[in-house]
């Protein structure tokens, strides 16, 4: 076999569709577009218009806000835990931290911290480093024979730091 005569599967790649190239295409004359009009045109935004009427997003008052401090932290169960030790994803030797619930696909996205809540039931005695626990989950983790430690906010620390440094 040479390069030259390597070629995809039979069926793995559709032709792209040409539009506008004359009527016998099928898709020439307005292109797919239908006829007339502002919604035929590129680049139209008609999401909320209401033809002149005041639109509904403007009449309803404002409610409520965001707080663009507010810290995401991901949720850990200690029920997820146990299946996750059970299915062998998880060492029970080996401290639980942000690390290893990574590396056995327990949590993927990074945000501020990790919190350990007590939905279910955990019996094997794990040691656990995360960022915040609920009462419950402390004595969950107490009671199956574990440990659990509390680590510090890095993010306040390090605010800290730079201010005292100034």
């Amino acid at each position: 076999m040479r390069l030259n005569e390597l070629r995809d599967n039979p069926g793995s790649h559709r032709p792209r569709k040409r539009i506008g190239r004359g009527i016998g295409s099928g898709t020439g004359k307005t292109s797919g577009k239908g006829q007339k009009g502002q919604k035929s045109r590129s680049g139209v935004s008609l999401l909320g218009f209401e033809g002149g009427q005041m639109p509904l997003y403007r009449r309803l008052p404002k409610r409520g806000f965001t707080n663009i401090f507010r810290k995401e932290f991901l949720v850990i169960n200690l029920g997820d835990l146990q299946k996750a030790v059970d299915a062998g994803k998880l060492d029970a030797k080996k401290p639980v931290n942000a690390d290893a619930l990574r590396a056995a696909g327990m949590i993927k996205k990074r945000k501020v911290g990790i919190r350990l809540l007590a939905k279910g039931e955990i019996k094997a005695k794990l040691t656990i480093e995360v960022d915040g626990a609920s009462k419950a989950a402390i004595e969950g983790v107490e009671k199956a024979g574990g440990t659990l430690v509390i680590l510090a906010p890095a993010t306040d620390a390090a605010a800290a730091d730079k201010s005292e440094a100034k």
